[in-house]
């Protein structure tokens, strides 16, 4: 009678309260590292024209320095699903760390610009295996109630990062010069580098399948050629291209209507290197479509601001990040709370309202003119950043938490892949509307400047109509169903 009157309930829920003190290392680790090789990302866009005119190039080579870091994150992140599988969590990690840190210090000693090319491809190396190697790491070992949290702080890691490098790059370049754009990174990277070899230990099962030979040279053609022809539009409206844009979609359709074919026979014995299973499931895949969407528009948005500043505002590269400040304040402040919400009442009350916030935002940006208060920009940016951080962490959650626990690691993959494409086609769609409508002679600086607002007003009117899109989307979404096993397994949840 005593045995039975002794409630044991709470007994098996305490892994569900807290992380093994080893997990919450492993987390913050990877979170700090994510953070600063995403933070890279974003410091081009105010440093471009800088690097332009110290190492002499023009506009049309020095954009190599962001297209072809686009182009190697698109070739490498569908393959992390398998390298995460066959190598672990500890060793992608230090291999990850170690190139991006390398490419780092090359790039802050480049003596041109050839040099300086090939140091950001080694950077994007180890950028495309962080951020699949965060997620899948935080669905291994984060017991289901508490993934929203996480979620929220990984939200953090890919929007607001990419809110603050403007900032951090303006105010670097007004006061040291491009190399310390590089430099300032450098030893960050080197300590987050150090701190993953003393703390960081293996997570989850390793599998030692062989890869697939053909696979690889597949998903470079495909995913490497649909980002080139994305990039190539802009490229085009602006100054030409000496590829035509049809060529490199034309491949890259072809390649990856042959990548998408051999995974799904590849699947059947699991072997494949991008596991496209996932996409059975209608909440991943719309997950994934809405988050593409959000995506695209943050990605553009980030890009096309900045230039509208200083083009027609005549804002300085510091005080131009500065207006991307406030909005990735707000996010990481917000990401957390958001986790919480999405813990204890689901998606709902969240997506919707962030989807309206984004479409109010960007609508607000199509009434921009050559008088614009920064004040207007400020608001809008802020609102636009608070409206992602209420759409991504349930997106997040929602597409990773519906796909079986095998296939975490794929699945991360998968919405790395996309996330990386939405943000190449949001650049791109953004600069072409924006060239094309602004395109022609103007004679003078005044005439120039209420061409380039023109632009602007159009790229953002497409953005308000992406945001309607947007909000029919997270109307459809709706919790999957639970899967089994879940991840409260003791075996799975203490796998090191």
């Amino acid at each position: 009678m005593t045995a039975a009157t002794t409630p044991a309930a709470p007994t098996p829920a305490a892994p569900d309260d807290r992380l093994p003190r080893e997990h919450v290392v492993v987390i913050g680790v990877l979170l700090v590292a994510s953070f600063v090789v995403i933070l890279n990302e974003t410091v081009m866009s105010v440093a471009i024209p800088v690097l332009q005119r110290d190492l002499g190039v023009p506009p049309s080579v020095g954009q190599w320095l962001t297209t072809a870091f686009m182009l190697t994150m698109a070739v490498v992140i569908p393959l992390t699903g398998f390298l995460i599988h066959r190598h672990g969590t500890r060793t992608l990690f230090v291999a990850a760390m170690s190139a991006f840190t390398v490419g780092t210090v090359i790039a802050f000693a480049a003596p041109g610009f050839e040099v300086l090319l090939v140091a950001r491809v080694v950077q994007a190396l180890g950028t495309a295996i962080m951020l699949p190697l965060l997620m899948t790491t935080v669905m291994t070992v984060v017991p289901e109630n508490r993934r929203g949290v996480m979620m929220g702080n990984i939200s953090v890691v890919i929007a607001v990062a990419p809110a603050l490098g403007p900032t951090v790059s303006g105010l670097v370049l007004d006061n040291l010069g491009w190399r310390w754009v590089f430099g300032v990174v450098a030893p960050i990277a080197a300590a987050a580098l150090v701190a993953g070899l003393v703390l960081v230990k293996p997570v989850g099962p390793r599998v030692s399948a062989p890869i697939d030979l053909l696979s690889v040279p597949l998903a470079v053609l495909g995913f490497g050629g649909l980002v080139y022809g994305l990039v190539g539009i802009g490229e085009a409206a602006d100054h030409g291209s000496a590829v035509p844009v049809w060529i490199p979609f034309t491949v890259g359709a072809c390649a990856l209507a042959a990548f998408v074919a051999r995974q799904l026979l590849l699947a059947r014995t699991d072997r494949a290197l991008l596991d496209l299973r996932v996409f059975s499931s209608s909440t991943f895949t719309l997950s994934i479509v809405a988050m593409v969407v959000a995506m695209a528009t943050m990605m553009g948005t980030f890009i096309v601001v900045p230039y509208f500043a200083q083009a027609v505002l005549g804002f300085s590269p510091f005080t131009t990040g500065l207006l991307t400040l406030p909005g990735g304040l707000v996010m990481g402040l917000a990401g957390p709370v958001i986790g919480r919400v999405y813990d204890l009442r689901g998606h709902r009350p969240l997506v919707l309202p962030g989807a309206l916030a984004i479409t109010a935002g960007v609508w607000s940006l199509s009434v921009v003119d050559t008088s614009t208060s920064v004040w207007w920009l400020l608001g809008a940016n802020v609102l636009l950043c608070l409206g992602l951080a209420a759409t991504f962490t349930p997106l997040m959650t929602l597409a990773l938490g519906s796909v079986a626990p095998e296939r975490y690691s794929h699945g991360s993959a998968a919405l790395g892949t996309f996330q990386q494409v939405a943000g190449a086609a949001g650049t791109a769609l953004f600069v072409t509307v924006m060239t094309v409508v602004s395109a022609g002679d103007h004679t003078t600086q005044a005439a120039a400047s209420e061409a380039i607002a023109d632009g602007v007003r159009t790229v953002f009117t497409v953005a308000g109509c992406l945001g309607i899109v947007l909000i029919g989307l997270v109307c459809l979404l709706r919790f999957p169903k639970p899967l089994a096993p879940v991840i409260e397994d003791d075996a799975a949840v203490a796998a090191v």
